[in-house]
């Protein structure tokens, strides 16, 4: 029951996490002649880095193992049971309290036969299960047919071909918007590779950036904390109390309470869910990208700062709060339900704004139950106060009394809500090439609003709700301190220091005008060894960071791969990306990274999200997807999903001249090491094809 259990909850996250495509598993057969009339079958899984398979030998109780299973056949037999012939990784596993083995990176496992026929096909399944520290993904099947062939020991089969099983080769793609997922692999790779799963590193899809479920959950946590404080929810907390102390008995005050607070979590819950229900999946996955949804957006957490600030409130009907008091009256299942949903109504002017943000958040990062997620890790803060002062009344002698503190609690996070709103502006100003809301201007808006929090914290500026402030405590001295340190950061930027802190939420560098830091950088020239092309398509409305010489169109910058003779690198990416300025910022500046990029690769930009619309002579119908592909955004995205099966960004891809993959492409990956290791390999397997 344990083992169920566990896995029916890796399960239930994996299953939220299912808006975008996850599949970080490639499977390989090939065969191999070890003697006469004897072959090893070979079974390789290629496992995407911070994911890991199991093996074959977990006791009962623990994960999903893997395992093969052949169809009978009188053409061979099988001679012993399939070995594992890669490294073994054994640790003690607290989730399943027990000593686990799986394998990282690549799993070899081989299975021996016996041929009675010349030729024949081997036809069978393998069943497994993938996990990584945040998730499991539900245990899948795959089907798969090897060929063999009786022949003299030691010949291979070209399935086996070395190096090029673990590596999916793509065709020559010229013509994007004609190609599918089915089209994706060339001839080479037909006859090394008989069965694959398609590689789909986890990333960002629109606004995402790699973060995940438990990215929203944590977000929703914080949130609860935070409106637990508001000057609306903490005096109400001893009125609770008091309700739960009047109980017959201690346990009946401990189901109630616990009731109080599964019946919060509900309603916050259902909120969410209504929001999915209401947008609906694609919905969704749209907001992150969407300009009218953007400018609304920056519209609505404005509102949401104004009303912390102290500029109105914002209300429910009072006849919602009196219905729903009158019924709390009642007692029992229902009495409570109503109690709970009191405390909803009757806070809205402080929660509104913080389930509103939350919200735009879950929705904007492109998750279908990223509003629940994050309305049930708000729920369970909120709530967990509440029901555990209502069990252990006596704490509530520890707890501060209300006072002034509770409204500055309401503008400190009204300056965050006016800060983070700059985010969804900017979206709107890089999709569309408004270009007056550049890096410089973002940036002197946020100095000035952390600057006033700074002096709102000491006492120097004051607000309509406030109270006197005597003195300062001790904590908010230390907010105080950390505010006005993280405004004096910000300044450098101002002449274009990366500020590497903050840079994933900044516009792109390049879009400063006045930019010390990338002369500095790439040595006062933008191109080294090589000249920078003019009037290259789309140039005029795309920039590539620190003066890099980048193409903008599939076509182009393939055609110009093999006039240099040079590898390519796509990076599939987008305005509204915060992982893309995340990895500008962190990877693509160190001077090992810069120097590849700059010399060895000829880069391709391909933006997903932008809003220019194509041609009237270029817009068509996806034969991938059926949309309408009427945008430069809505061409690359398309050629993104429908060629290499993803649809998260920041994505890299790295083909030969001729369009061919060279390794299996990577999303974000903050160690430059390692992408100098990714762009390394490309080279390596692009000279080696060269020499053939």
């Amino acid at each position: 029951m344990k083992r169920y259990f566990i896995l029916g909850i890796f399960l239930f996250l994996s299953v939220l996490g299912k808006a975008q495509i996850q599949n970080p598993v490639k499977w390989t057969f090939t065969s191999k002649n070890s003697a006469p009339g004897e072959t090893e079958l070979v079974m390789t899984a290629t496992i995407d880095k911070g994911w890991h398979l199991y093996s074959q030998f977990i006791e009962e109780g623990g994960p999903v193992p893997t395992s093969f299973t052949f169809e009978p056949s009188g053409d061979y037999t099988l001679e012993g049971k399939v070995e594992e012939r890669s490294k073994v990784i054994k640790t003690f596993d607290k989730t399943f309290s027990m000593n686990i083995a799986y394998f990282e990176r690549e799993a070899v496992f081989v299975q021996k036969i016996k041929l009675s026929k010349g030729e024949t096909t081997v036809k069978g399944t393998v069943g497994f299960m993938v996990c990584n520290d945040e998730q499991c993904l539900p245990p899948d099947e795959l089907g798969f047919g090897i060929g063999v062939k009786n022949e003299p020991a030691g010949i291979k089969k070209t399935e086996e071909a070395a190096g090029k099983a673990a590596t999916p080769a793509a065709p020559v793609v010229s013509e994007p918007e004609k190609k599918g997922p089915q089209d994706t692999v060339s001839q080479e790779s037909k006859e090394t590779v008989v069965s694959t799963v398609p590689v789909s590193p986890p990333g960002e899809t629109g606004m995402k950036n790699n973060r995940s479920l438990w990215t929203i959950f944590i977000a929703g946590i914080l949130g609860g904390f935070a409106a637990f404080f508001m000057p609306c929810i903490f005096p109400m907390l001893p009125f609770t109390v008091s309700y739960f102390t009047k109980s017959k008995s201690k346990r009946n005050a401990f189901a109630q309470a616990l009731l109080y607070g599964l019946f919060i979590v509900i309603i916050y819950v259902g909120l969410g869910l209504l929001i999915t229900v209401v947008f609906g999946a694609d919905a969704l996955n749209n907001l992150a990208t969407n300009g009218i949804f953007n400018l609304l957006f920056f519209l609505l957490l404005v509102v949401f700062a104004f009303s912390f600030f102290g500029a109105f409130e914002l209300v429910l009907p009072s006849s919602w709060g009196n219905k729903a008091d009158s019924q709390s009256e009642k007692g029992g299942f229902l009495g409570l339900f109503f109690m709970a949903a009191t405390l909803s109504i009757v806070s809205f002017s402080c929660t509104g704004p913080i389930i509103g943000t939350l919200l735009v958040e879950a929705a904007t990062m492109g998750h279908l139950m990223g509003p629940a997620v994050g309305m049930l890790g708000f729920s369970l803060a909120l709530a967990l106060p509440f029901t555990l002062f209502s069990m252990f009344p006596s704490w509530l002698k520890s707890m501060p009394k209300s006072g002034g503190w509770l409204n500055s609690v309401k503008v400190v996070l009204g300056f965050l809500e006016l800060a983070l709103s700059l985010k969804f502006l900017s979206n709107v100003d890089l999709a569309y090439h408004w270009n007056w809301f550049d890096r410089e201007v973002y940036l002197v808006l946020w100095i000035a609003i952390f600057g006033l929090m700074g002096l709102y914290l000491i006492g120097k500026l004051r607000l309509p709700n406030d109270s006197d402030l005597k003195h300062i405590s001790p904590f908010r001295l230390m907010l105080a301190v950390f505010t006005f340190a993280f405004t004096m950061y910000m300044v450098p930027g101002l002449w274009g220091a990366p500020l590497k802190a903050v840079a994933a939420f900044l516009p792109p560098q390049q879009t400063q005008d006045f930019d010390l830091y990338t002369p500095t950088l790439t040595g006062g020239y933008t191109a080294s060894g090589t000249t920078v092309h003019a009037n290259k398509k789309y140039g005029d409305i795309f920039h590539a960071p620190y003066g890099l010489d980048a193409y903008f169109d599939y076509e182009e910058g393939l055609a110009e791969a093999k006039k240099e003779n040079k590898p390519v690198m796509i990076d599939f990416t987008g305005h509204a990306c915060v992982n893309c300025r995340k990895m500008e910022a962190d990877v693509w500046s160190d001077k090992n990274v810069m120097d590849l990029l700059r010399n060895k690769y000829i880069l391709i930009q391909l933006y997903v999200d932008d809003k220019t619309a194509l041609p009237e002579a270029e817009q068509r119908v996806s034969t991938f997807s059926g949309k309408k592909i009427k945008t430069i955004g809505n061409k690359w995205s398309d050629f993104q999903a429908s060629t290499f099966n993803a649809n998260s960004q920041p994505f890299y891809v790295l083909l030969d001249s001729e369009g061919k993959l060279l390794v299996s492409p990577q999303g974000a990956d903050y160690d430059p090491a390692d992408f100098v290791r990714f762009l390394q390999q490309g080279i390596d397997k692009y000279n080696e094809r060269q020499t053939k």
